[in-house]
């Protein structure tokens, strides 16, 4: 091993494997991080071992991208033993950064979870109770599964998290920014991003860089993307169509609203805002065209589940969010 070589671990936790495509899908760009990096642990590339980790001095990797959030006991112990043996633990996409899609299982309890996935579910054999258990007995030998936490946590709600990669996933050009800024700190080539900092995206929201027009935005009612035909160069929440764009940060190339899709706050929230899903709140309180309580009620009764679209990406990550280890 080349002593030369940056040594670097990826990791995928509570998540859909997506972030993993992403750093796959900068091409030919992978073979330019190899001559710079040993991939240490990487297992949806590489055969490497816990074991190789835990036999690690501390420190001993430069950089670890873990993507996702921790959802069980392995999740966390993996994510505890990677920023112990990593000089700067970066969490990678949506899901670490936030606690993205599978933190909207936060919304509900662990048991209603079991329930739905186990107990009562169609496709469950009729009277099977059987529920997956962290230990049970076969044969007089004891078998484990990692333990089914009570909540999904974002990864700074476990350890100390150096800097966030946002996205679901982050884009390419984004994934080898966020590279490129790391290994040219580390190499001495740069200086390091502050600590804390949101790396490979834009200090300014969304809005900011759509392209669409915007004037006054008074709507009567809203729309999912396929009930309408929408205006191609219109403001989409102008249109009715709940875009997440003024409360999200800007840096994925604005690719939902110029593809007619309303953004999904998936990089999380803009500089300066504290909650996506209050700000969104306030958009649309401020923008529903009547002042006749009905009227008002009628045109909220159009929006989808407007927790799961407003705090869609950070539910974990929510002031509203119950803090507290269970």
């Amino acid at each position: 091993m080349a002593d030369t070589k940056l040594q670097l671990a990826i990791y995928w936790g509570a998540a859909c494997g997506g972030c993993d495509v992403s750093i796959l899908d900068t091409n030919e760009f992978i073979l330019e991080v190899d001559k710079v990096a040993d991939i240490r642990l990487w297992p949806i590339a590489a055969d490497g071992k816990y074991a190789d980790v835990e036999a690690m001095a501390d420190g001993e990797l430069d950089v670890a991208l873990m993507n996702g959030a921790v959802r069980n006991s392995e999740n966390e112990y993996i994510c505890k033993l990677l920023r112990q043996k990593s000089k700067i633990f970066v969490a990678y996409g949506s899901c670490a950064y936030m606690g993205g899609i599978p933190g909207l299982a936060n919304l509900v309890p662990r048991t209603q979870i079991i329930e739905c996935a186990y107990l009562t579910n169609p496709s469950i054999e009729p009277g099977n109770r059987t529920v997956p258990l962290a230990e049970c007995s076969v044969n007089g030998y004891t078998l484990e599964i990692p333990k089914f936490y009570d909540r999904v946590y974002k990864l700074d709600q476990i350890v100390d998290v150096d800097y966030y990669v946002p996205g679901c996933p982050p884009q390419p050009d984004q994934a080898k920014a966020a590279i490129l800024a790391l290994v040219a700190a580390l190499t001495g080539q740069a200086d390091p991003p502050p600590k804390g900092a949101v790396v490979g995206a834009y200090e300014r929201a969304l809005c900011d860089d759509c392209p669409r027009e915007k004037s006054e935005k008074k709507i009567a009612r809203f729309y999912r993307p396929w009930e309408i035909m929408q205006d191609p160069d219109k403001c989409l929440m102008e249109q009715g169509i709940f875009c997440a764009g003024m409360a999200t940060r800007s840096g994925c190339g604005v690719r939902c609203p110029n593809s007619g899709i309303p953004c999904r706050g998936c990089y999380g929230p803009a500089p300066g805002v504290l909650d996506q899903g209050a700000k969104l709140v306030s958009a649309v309180a401020s923008i529903i065209d009547s002042k006749d309580p009905e009227g008002i009620e009628a045109a909220l009764a159009t929006l989808p589940d407007f927790t799961s679209f407003a705090n869609r990406y950070s539910i974990p990550a929510s002031p509203l969010q119950r803090s507290h280890r269970q």
